[in-house]
């Protein structure tokens, strides 16, 4: 006799944190959060110490891949840290995800608000690093607290990236 099997329940909230400045430490969170809306599933997006590049005006259009003691790279850490590798490894990464139509950062970013999907920074980082509101892209929809950030994501999942 076959046993019943549970469907899982689905899933219809997410709230993705992003920590990494990097963009191997950026785009896993945009292409969850992106995924998640494709799917008609709620998501939201909390940016958090470095991972604030990503919605910094200054800085969102300038995010590196890290070179320098990066295992998925499979280069020595003394070849990472050459001048220009950083820009380079980069540069390369960039031309393969456009042939692939991934967008650059901006672009990526300004695409999941657009779908709807808040853009949050922390608060604790945010003055950390001596930032306030106007350092950032106009999509942030608030700078917010750790609290407030479980506030807005209970009833659904937390996603670290």
């Amino acid at each position: 006799m076959a046993e019943s099997q549970q469907q899982p329940e689905p899933i219809e909230k997410v709230s993705i944190i992003i920590s990494k400045g990097s963009l191997e430490g950026v785009y896993p969170g945009l292409i969850m959060a992106n995924g998640a809306r494709m799917e008609g599933i709620e998501a939201s997006l909390f940016f958090t110490f470095f991972g604030l590049d990503a919605i910094n005006k200054d800085k969102h259009e300038h995010v590196k891949v890290a070179t320098v003691g990066n295992p998925g790279l499979h280069l020595a850490t003394w070849a990472g840290g050459f001048p220009g590798m950083s820009a380079l490894v980069t540069h390369k990464l960039a031309q393969e995800m456009e042939k692939l139509d991934i967008p650059p950062i901006p672009e990526f970013v300004e695409m999941i608000a657009d779908s709807g999907a808040p853009l949050y920074g922390c608060k604790a980082s945010v003055d950390l690093f001596g930032l306030s509101e106007d350092d950032f892209i106009p999509q942030v929809e608030d700078i917010i607290t750790v609290g407030e950030f479980y506030g807005l994501a209970a009833g659904g999942q937390i996603i670290f990236t």
